[in-house]
């Protein structure tokens, strides 16, 4: 194989990918799939948008990730930490999509379908905790590039496998069956666990024996993450980077649907193009990051994300046309590529390996709470107070703060200093660690 493609089929990587299989498909279940199903049975835009609050159990995941990182499994604990965790967790995940899959979405008493949504969200989260943590600590830092874009690929094909599946399902048999089907994107991630075995880089927190140690446990993450130099700045764009491409994001099935675009139609643009174009950007962001390093190639990254909206403004103004939506969808798709693999690949650097799963719950939790908010909120009125063009006009504007903020990163060396021992430690790590102490 060339150079620039080896590292992508190394053992870790290839993992990566299987976890972002099973990491990707729960949030299609109550994104994008759930507004797809909410639409055509009936339910008005405003409790649509609001039903993406249930996404927000995400943006908590932090709250229980530290148990995640230290507390041992009795008898299936036997299989090591991280994989007992991968076996429990993708088992909640695939009973809580059952769930929905026989709950009905009734216009006249939604609320066993907002209950339904939110165990999907928490099971969806905690499986996401147990499959970050694994991914970095399975990865060397040499490989958290390669590792970041090979679980990209992985998140996407699960999304939009199972956002595909789910309409094509669905359209014959039943929103019923469509979600039981697709609940099998949870194996993967068991697979791979089993496969791989536990990670050598995962570095055990000390062993609980009384209230205060456990108490230690809990807070230990935040104060090791919060003691660094410049933590509040990171923890600042970690928060804002995103609002603008997340706002956007959520709403592109209402804006489809009003657009009169069919099912057959979203599931080949939306689903098969978006993805082919998603994995052009993932390519392109592991080239990029390469050549460029990580500082240069998130900046690009990030301004390509806030330019993408635009081109939905431009959707909106043009009407139902085949051309625009995947001149649309396949901007967005290579941008979020891209963003993707360099974004994702510093927030797990960011990381302490004694603390992985709950830094990077933390993290990751962070980076959307604030757009996913602001969409089950405001979104729908907004849209229907400012017409589709005026939002995405104004979501292009929202994204710039977050550009600006990681330029001043760049500029004083906070970027180099931000990272942690799992962007330090193991093979590549090196230069990692002596542009931190050069800074």
């Amino acid at each position: 194989m060339p150079d620039g493609v080896r590292p992508y089929f190394e053992n870790a990587p290839l993992a990566a990918f299987a976890l972002g299989l099973s990491s990707g498909f729960p949030f299609a279940m109550i994104g994008a799939t759930l507004t797809s199903r909410l639409k055509q049975d009936g339910i008005d835009k405003a409790t649509i948008t609001a039903f993406t609050l249930a996404i927000l159990v995400y943006n908590f995941k932090f709250l229980w990730a530290w148990i995640i990182d230290g507390v041992k499994l009795p008898i299936i604990g036997r299989l090591g930490l991280r994989v007992s965790w991968l076996i429990i967790a993708g088992i909640l995940v695939m009973a809580a999509v059952a769930n929905m899959a026989m709950t009905p979405a009734d216009p006249n008493n939604i609320w066993p379908m907002v209950t339904a949504a939110i165990l999907v969200g928490l099971a969806g989260a905690t499986y996401d905790i147990v499959i970050d943590g694994y991914r970095i600590e399975i990865l060397e830092p040499r490989q958290l590039g390669y590792g970041s874009g090979m679980s990209q690929y992985g998140w996407r094909i699960g999304s939009a496998g199972a956002g595909a599946v789910a309409l094509v399902v669905a359209a014959r048999f039943g929103w019923e069956a469509a979600y039981l089907i697709c609940a099998l994107f949870a194996l993967p991630a068991i697979v791979a666990g089993l496969v791989i075995g536990e990670p050598e880089r995962h570095r055990a927190p000390a062993e609980r024996r009384s209230i205060a140690t456990v108490a230690r446990s809990i807070w230990g993450p935040f104060v090791e993450f919060f003691q660094r130099q410049g933590a509040l700045i990171v923890l600042v764009f970690i928060l804002v980077h995103k609002i603008g491409d997340t706002l956007a994001n959520l709403t592109f099935r209402l804006l489809f649907d009003d657009l009169g675009f069919t099912n057959d139609e979203i599931a080949f643009y939306d689903v098969a193009l978006g993805f082919l174009a998603y994995m052009i950007g993932v390519f392109i962001g592991g080239v990029l990051y390469a050549r460029m390093g990580m500082k240069r190639s998130v900046m690009l990254s990030l301004i390509l994300m806030a330019v993408s909206n635009l081109s939905f403004a431009g959707l909106a103004a043009a009407g139902h046309s085949n051309i625009g939506m995947a001149a649309a969808i396949g901007f967005e798709n290579i941008a979020s590529g891209f963003g993707g693999v360099v974004v994702i690949a510093y927030f797990s650097a960011l990381t302490d390996l004694r603390f992985t799963a709950a830094q990077y719950a933390l993290i990751s939790a962070g980076a959307s709470i604030l757009g996913r908010f602001l969409t089950g909120t405001t979104a729908g009125t907004l849209i229907e107070k400012m017409g589709y063009v005026n939002f995405y006009l104004l979501t292009t504007l929202i994204a710039l703060p977050g550009v600006l903020i990681y330029w001043w990163m760049m500029r004083t060396g906070l970027v180099d200093r931000s990272i942690g021992t799992a962007g330090t430690e193991g093979e590549g790590g090196e230069a990692a660690a002596a542009a931190g102490k050069g800074a």
